[in-house]
């Protein structure tokens, strides 16, 4: 390629098109499914349940403290997959391109990309490209669809949390939100504020062997913990209570928070689990996601309890009860 930015004719599907994606996209992602470059990929996904998602990236800005929107898109659909149990294998990503993005910005985006897939075990077998005219899309967007696997025995939902279980996390909550705000708003603190994007299935499966029977895993992305938790208290048809103190928040995100007026229970987070689980699994599975350089700081942040269907309730400090209720519009619109 002898230009230095993404040319219209590059997804016109002609020559220019195939340099693009064989001198690049190919070249990245290379495996003996892709290589075929059929019409679509044949794969084998052996014995059990397959587990499908699709999801769409528009961070903005595109590159942020602790990843991009090419790693996000990787570990978001990974982690869509893992939060039913299942073992990824397979991805595809298809990309709408504005005219003008530096080559240079895409081929960082693309190899973060295959980076990613790579520590996570997946292969990118599919994908598709097109270019629009500047103007008509925001430098870049990303979908990817992603299979996996989800073993015999393995009953993952949102609709399994039951009264008496302990609600787990895996880690400190609203990074990857202010991360991201703080980029986009120019906004500078002492200490770098970095999104915990990251790809949690080798988690997951961590904890699968030590107790395969989680009842609920969900990733708090959009919307943050409390929305999480009023999906799976709705679903499940029960409440849950939370325990401030216990909520694990990063001394500069808090404060950041505090400066913008934002709680950190709807900032969004890219690589962190929500676990309801029985009592008597909280210690074995809080051993072994602490054992794991992605839950070195999980704890115990409430429990599902008989009243109260459908809420979620904060227990304060204090000792009193704050309603936590489902996040209403955006509060921080493009944030994965």
């Amino acid at each position: 390629m002898d230009v230095d930015t993404v040319q219209l004719d590059q997804g016109s599907g002609g020559r220019a098109t195939h340099e693009l994606v064989e001198g690049l996209f190919v070249s990245a992602f290379r495996n003996e499914y892709l290589e075929e470059m059929n019409d679509s990929a044949l794969v084998s996904v052996g014995p059990g349940r397959v587990a499908v998602t699709t999801d769409s990236y528009v961070v903005d800005p595109i590159v942020f403290p602790g990843g991009n929107i090419g790693s996000l898109a990787v570990h978001g659909t990974i982690n869509d997959l893992a939060m039913r149990g299942a073992t990824p294998l397979y991805l595809t990503a298809g990309f709408i391109i504005e005219e003008g993005l530096s080559l240079e910005t895409l081929r960082m985006i693309v190899l973060s990309m295959a980076e990613a897939a790579i520590e996570a075990g997946v292969f990118i077998v599919a994908g598709d490209t097109k270019v629009v005219h500047r103007g008509k899309a925001d430098k870049i967007f990303i979908n990817t669809s992603g299979i996996g696997i989800v073993p015999d025995g393995i009953d993952i939902s949102g609709r399994n949390a039951r009264a008496g279980d302990v609600v787990l996390i895996n880690g400190t909550i609203g990074d990857h939100g202010m991360a991201v705000l703080c980029k986009r708003e120019g906004l500078a603190f002492e200490n770098e504020i970095r999104s915990d994007s990251a790809a949690l299935n080798r988690l997951v499966h961590s904890m699968l062997e030590v107790f395969p029977g989680i009842h609920v895993l969900r990733d708090p992305t959009r919307g943050g913990v409390a929305t999480t938790l009023n999906e799976i208290a709705s679903q499940s048809a029960a409440g849950i209570r939370l325990f401030e103190e216990a909520l694990p928040v990063r001394d500069d995100v808090a404060g950041a928070c505090e400066i913008l007026g934002l709680d950190p229970l709807y900032v969004a987070n890219e690589g962190k689990l929500l676990a309801c689980v029985p009592p008597d699994a909280e210690e074995p599975l809080l051993r072994v996601m602490r054992a794991h350089p992605l839950g070195r700081q999980a704890c115990r942040i409430g429990e599902v309890v008989e009243h109260d269907a459908g809420r979620v309730f904060l227990r304060t400090r204090i000792g009193g009860h704050r309603l936590v209720d489902m996040l209403r519009g955006e509060q921080l619109p493009r944030i994965c």
